[in-house]
């Protein structure tokens, strides 16, 4: 069968979708971004980006004027593809169980726009198994179409460099479904490894855990370091200094965002709960802002102060505040604080935020929650938490 276009991305205006979408356009492959959220649709078909992504405000209107990328809420668009990559959230529950059928309920009520010989690219983040019963389910209902899982490694904000610069892991539920996909990611990299689909469901959870676990450790040693009066970031830098084997140890701070947290939960929940170093490290990681309050409240009559957070975003240099334990800090604090400011200089969907001269000039502490390039070496009158080392003078509350 022929089609019209080479691929479109369901639920393509996101932080995934979009620069995927730019990616493959920008290398000749004409693409159709589908979204049920209007506004973002609107702004990707008027040549803005709804978010931060470094390169995209250049790229998008280029992808644009070049025909091949555009942006549409109907799902009738689906039928016109060789191929339908599937960038959906499948977040865990209140329960912080997976929510296995996330994908399919997604694609349920499009479903009828899916036709005989498409590949179907799986690039969510799926519990182990979900790619082969997505693939049964597809075949109950008549859809004879070829079932991929690919996943998506990237760093959010950067998705556009290493979309290239980064291996891409393939595999399918059938042979034509490697064959296909493989095709389509080489427009992005020739460095393509192949595994079976519950390997690659789990390469994908256990690379974002052992982020998460890494950042857990750091944040256990920045604790013990600073219950002892000392500072974890001359420690950390002695360590580190011309010794490879600890050049990847990283410094404390929050762990959040949509992806590290709730990819531990889904390995521990695939692990029948058997993971204990995965739920140690929600412990330390999840109860840093607790640690920060509470180590201050030793120190400061919290009541008669105003204290400032600066950076709302889940990490530097985003505008994602999605699992943001700044929002976590600002509730801790609410409780214990006279007032509370909040300020980031990159976050639009805040409306209490204020400008940072106000933090500035109002603050009696301020917390630096996000290391955004802003504050580093910013100038303060007042006693701050700086887990980054931003303004230089060491990591110790």
């Amino acid at each position: 069968m022929a089609f019209e276009r080479d691929l479109v991305i369901f639920g393509g205006c996101g932080h995934v979708g979009l620069p995927l979408g730019i990616a493959f356009a920008t290398r000749g492959r004409t693409v159709a971004l589908y979204d049920v959220d209007a506004a973002a649709v609107n702004l990707v078909n008027a040549g803005r980006m709804p978010f931060l992504e470094q390169g995209a405000d250049e790229l998008l209107p280029a992808a644009q004027a070049s025909g091949r990328l555009m942006a549409t809420t109907d799902a009738g668009i689906i039928s016109t593809a060789a191929a339908v990559v599937v960038v959906v959230g499948t977040p865990v529950n209140r329960h912080l169980s997976p929510d296995i059928g996330a994908v399919m309920r997604a694609l349920d009520p499009d479903i009828e726009h899916f036709v005989e010989g498409q590949l179907l690219v799986l690039r969510s983040t799926v519990y182990p198994g979900v790619t082969a019963m997505i693939d049964r389910r597809l075949r109950e209902l008549g859809k004879d179409v070829h079932v991929a899982f690919c996943p998506e490694r990237i760093a959010e904000g950067h998705a556009l460099e290493e979309l290239s610069s980064l291996p891409q892991i393939v595999s399918g539920c059938d042979q034509v479904a490697v064959e296909l996909a493989t095709a389509l990611f080489r427009s992005l990299t020739d460095d393509i490894i192949e595994l079976a689909p519950e390997e690659a469901e789990l390469a994908k959870l256990f690379t974002n855990t052992w982020r998460y676990i890494k950042f857990a450790t750091a944040n256990q040693l920045f604790m013990i370091a600073n219950d002892c009066g000392l500072d974890f970031e001359r420690i950390r830098g002695a360590i580190t200094h011309g010794y490879p084997r600890a050049a990847d140890m990283p410094g404390p701070g929050f762990a959040a965002g949509p992806c590290l947290f709730k990819d531990t939960m889904q390995i521990a929940a695939f692990n029948v709960n058997r993971f204990t170093l995965g739920h140690a490290s929600v412990m330390i990681n999840e109860g840093l802002p607790l640690y920060v309050v509470s180590q201050l409240e030793h120190r400061y009559d919290l009541s008669s102060m105003t204290v400032g957070i600066l950076g709302m975003a889940f990490k530097g240099g985003s505008d994602d505040v999605r699992s943001s334990l700044s929002y976590k800090l600002k509730r801790i604090l609410a409780l214990k604080a006279r007032k509370v400011l909040c300020s980031d200089p990159r976050v639009t969907t805040d409306t209490d935020l204020v400008p940072l001269s106000t933090v500035v000039a109002e603050a009696d502490l301020v917390i630096i929650a996000a290391p955004h390039k802003e504050y580093r070496g910013l100038e303060l009158n007042v006693p701050a938490v700086d887990l980054f080392n931003l303004l230089g003078k060491g990591v110790v509350v």
